[in-house]
C-alpha cells in the first residue's frame, strides 16, 4: 500500500477516488510514566515513555487507516494527515488520528 502526505504520487495516475480512510488510536498513560515524564521535563531532556506512546499510537492509527483503505479496494492513500490530541485532565489519554483519501493508482 502506497501512503503519502501529498495529493498525488509521482509517476502514478489516480484512476479512482474511493473516499476517506481513517484510523484512530487512544492510549492511556499510566501514573508511573506520568511521574517519570514530569521528572524528565523538570530536569530537561526527552521523555522516552511519551515518545514510545506516541510511536505506538501513530502505528495503530496508520494501520487502521490502511486496513480501511484496503477494504475500500484502494492500493494507495494520499493526502495523509496525522493529528495528535490529549483527552482528559492532565493529558490522561493520548489520541492520534490518521486520515487520508483512499485511491486506486495505475
Amino acid at each position: 500500500m502506497l501512503v503519502t502526505t501529498t495529493s498525488n504520487i509521482e509517476g502514478k495516475r489516480i484512476a479512482k477516488y474511493l473516499g476517506l480512510a481513517n484510523g484512530e488510536a487512544i492510549i492511556g498513560s499510566n501514573l508511573i510514566k506520568d511521574f517519570f515524564a514530569t521528572v524528565r521535563d523538570v530536569v530537561g531532556g526527552r521523555s522516552a515513555a511519551y515518545e514510545q506512546a506516541l510511536r505506538e499510537a501513530k502505528s495503530i492509527a496508520m494501520k487502521e487507516m490502511i486496513e480501511q483503505a484496503q477494504r475500500l479496494g484502494a492500493n494507495a492513500v494520499i493526502g495523509v494527515d496525522l493529528d495528535y490530541q490529549t483527552i482528559g485532565g492532565n493529558g490522561g489519554l493520548l489520541m492520534v488520528s490518521a486520515n487520508g483519501t483512499a485511491v486506486i493508482v495505475d
